[in-house]
């Protein structure tokens, strides 16, 4: 099934994770604490018809004021400029900001479709291989990564969160050494 397909079918809890995975593997460009966002897996994980568990919009607030100010990590470019005005600094920042308090359906599906192109053109601008005629390998990453986080999340429900966010994960440990690597190269040039 295609990543449109799973999105298209994905439930509340479905979008939510697809979104949340797609900005988790982008934190690195944030410079943020690769756990910022464990509390917002834990309101998934804890999601049921009872509420006393940790509430979305709660911790989404206070994630974004964790968040808030970081500029990224020194050395990444590309062609929107240097650091914090890069693109896909603003393309991070801007699926954070994105997040709906509300987890609706329609609200969750529009943030999960705007994180997933974000989080492709992230991986596209960071890839020191990326041919313009072919896929770039960290965009083929991230497409299969996306994919199976919503494969997981419609074949094993609640209980698919926490591979969920193994693979993303996975995913952010990738681009945290791609974006090592840029800065590395950046400070060289100096």
């Amino acid at each position: 099934m295609s990543l449109g397909e799973l999105v298209a079918r994905a439930d509340a809890r479905g979008l939510a994770a697809s979104g949340l995975a797609c900005l988790d593997r982008c934190l690195p460009l944030l410079d943020g604490d690769d756990d910022a966002l464990r509390p917002l897996w834990a309101a998934l994980a804890a999601d049921t018809a009872d509420t006393s568990g940790p509430d979305w919009a709660e911790e989404l607030a206070r994630v974004r004021a964790e968040l808030a100010g970081l500029g990224g990590p020194g050395g990444v470019e590309g062609p929107g400029g240097p650091d914090g005005g890069d693109e896909a600094v603003l393309l991070v920042r801007g699926m954070l900001s994105g997040a709906p308090d509300d987890r609706s359906v329609p609200a969750l599906r529009a943030w999960a479709d705007a994180c997933s192109a974000a989080a492709l053109r992230v991986h596209r601008l960071l890839d020191p291989a990326a041919d313009p005629e072919g896929p770039a390998p960290l965009v083929v990453g991230e497409l299969r990564r996306q994919t199976a986080v919503l494969e997981l999340l419609a074949a094993h429900g609640p209980a698919g969160v926490r591979p969920a966010l193994e693979a993303s994960t996975e995913g952010r440990r990738v681009l945290r050494a791609v974006v090592s690597r840029r800065a590395r190269g950046h400070d060289a040039r100096l």
